[in-house]
């Protein structure tokens, strides 16, 4: 074999490299490695390691873990379920993401940010800068290693949540618990519930919708053509304030009422440009449901890059804030409120999330798209719209929610939403079948061909006419639960839902000790 010839083995899940064999973990292992070795050499041959700067060389590294397992974790919410309708392989899903990622990041990231991450504690009482940037490098390598640990088991969890539980464990370690802001932290916890419910119930709100507007009806080209563009029009207005309150703000302030006018602008000019194109799209398609979800294709591409961008431009703060706040107090030997980003900084962030997202982005990638609920482009379109939404009211009315929960929560509803529905229907099938065969009118099967392929208003006619004769009546209550116990189908996997919300729960408290076992660690030892 030639020394440049990549080979890859499928089936043993190894890797021909330059002549040598290598599985594909190692590899990735591997390349991680250089990246933090990357880092280390750069920062040191920068700083050097007198006076204290070696704790800012390896609190760089450690910065450049939190960003690779941001990339590995947390980029999976914006692409997964586009990805998962097949909107987009998995390899264009990742190039996207990434240059959106390091885009919102390098542009958007800011150029200040606040020392202690939601205000969890009060750095007044952590006593001097040493012990300061050891609280911080604790929280941002426990936040690290348990957002690695999510990853490798497959459970999608907050990257924001993991680093206050970081911050809030160390710093309890080194002042007590009079040190945090317990107000900050109820909040935080009640977004554990409002984030992936709200998500929910948006998302599955407008998965009914379009199926009662589009894919429920005869003629699904019309329906499509009236409906569609409003929805995409209703998709650009939601991304485009979105982008300049969340992916913006940072570098650009606006209220939300500017926010709102300058995204009705955006999206009168689309709307003019995008409804011909849907209406000639549209007369070239079949009329069947699977037909029709092609018109949502490109705007799952380009909302999977708003989201993206947006969260390169504010998560990746997960990484580097911590990093910033040591920088700060190494330079300056004091505690500040607010921390200056370095450019060299910044790149570490935007740096680790591509890298993390390209080595190990895939295995979240296909948990979010393919192993909680099988995804389409109508149920993907129905999760985008819910990010966007909910982030959006939840921010105005003062609430705070993870996007991690939300996206996944909205994925959750869209499948749960599926199982209510096939329940119902199948249940009704049930009840007209066994309803001919009582009465011995039409042929069971005959009518049950004709609702079937009835749209949503015939089956309802269809329905009323049975009714006048005594449907009602079928079953007793207790045949009805038998039957819809019989018939109930779990079109969203219970074991990933356990997975995930147990994961959720634990990140903050997890995360809390292990940055205090660390911290106390380097105390006994260092300090």
């Amino acid at each position: 074999m030639p020394d440049t010839e990549v080979l890859i083995d499928k089936t043993s899940n190894t890797i021909g490299f330059f002549g040598v064999r290598m599985n594909s973990s190692r590899l990735k292992l591997l390349l991680a490695s250089a990246f933090l070795g990357l880092i280390f050499v750069a920062v040191a041959g920068h700083f050097g390691f007198s006076d204290g700067k070696l704790l800012l060389v390896v609190s760089a590294v450690i910065g450049g873990y939190m960003a690779l397992n941001i990339g590995a974790n947390d980029v999976a919410n914006n692409v997964g379920p586009t990805v998962g309708a097949q909107a987009v392989t998995m390899i264009g899903a990742i190039v996207i993401a990434a240059i959106c990622e390091a885009s919102g990041a390098l542009i958007a990231g800011g150029d200040v940010v606040g020392t202690v991450k939601k205000g969890i504690i009060n750095p007044d009482l952590v006593g001097d800068a040493q012990t300061f940037i050891w609280l911080m490098m604790a929280a941002l390598l426990a936040a690290a290693a348990w957002l690695n640990m999510a990853t490798a088991v497959g459970a999608p969890v907050s990257t924001t949540h993991s680093i206050v539980g970081g911050v809030l464990g160390a710093g309890i370690a080194a002042g007590g618990a009079g040190i945090a802001n317990w107000d900050k932290m109820g909040a935080i916890a009640a977004s554990w519930v409002i984030s992936p419910v709200m998500g929910g119930v948006i998302a599955a709100a407008f998965l009914y919708l379009i199926k009662r507007t589009i894919t429920y009806r005869a003629d699904k080209i019309a329906a499509a053509k009236r409906v569609v563009p409003i929805l995409l029009a209703l998709m650009i207005w939601a991304f485009s304030v979105y982008l300049i309150m969340k992916g913006f703000k940072k570098i650009w302030k606006v209220d939300l009422g500017v926010a709102m006018l300058i995204g009705l602008v955006v999206t009168v000019v689309l709307f003019a440009l995008v409804r011909p194109l849907i209406h000639r799209k549209a007369d070239q398609l079949e009329n069947t449901k699977e037909s029709i979800s092609d018109l949502f294709t490109l705007p799952l591409i380009f909302s999977a890059g708003l989201l993206s961008f947006a969260h390169g431009a504010n998560d990746v703060a997960n990484a580097i804030g911590p990093l910033a706040a040591i920088h700060d107090a190494v330079l300056n030997a004091e505690i500040a409120k607010k921390a200056a980003i370095p450019f060299w900084v910044m790149l570490i962030g935007a740096g680790g999330i591509v890298v993390g997202l390209a080595l190990y982005g895939p295995r979240l990638i296909r948990t979010v798209g393919h192993e909680i609920t099988e995804m389409d482009k109508i149920r993907a379109f129905s999760v985008a719209m819910a990010a966007a939404i909910t982030v959006l009211v939840a921010s105005q009315l003062g609430l705070p929610v993870s996007s991690t929960h939300i996206t996944v929560g909205a994925v959750f509803g869209v499948g749960f939403l599926r199982e209510y529905l096939k329940l119902n229907f199948d249940y009704l099938r049930e009840e007209i079948t066994h309803f001919h065969r009582k009465k011995k009118r039409l042929r069971a099967e005959e009518f049950l061909s004709r609702f079937d392929h009835a749209s949503f208003r015939q089956q309802g006619e269809m329905l009323k006419e049975l009714k006048k004769g005594g449907l009602k009546k079928t079953f007793t209550k207790k045949q009805r639960k038998q039957i819809k116990k019989q018939y109930r189908r779990q079109l969203v996997k219970r074991s990933a839902f356990a997975r995930i919300i147990a994961a959720w729960l634990i990140t903050v408290p997890f995360s809390g000790v292990i940055a205090a076992l660390l911290f106390m660690a380097a105390r006994s030892i260092w300090m």
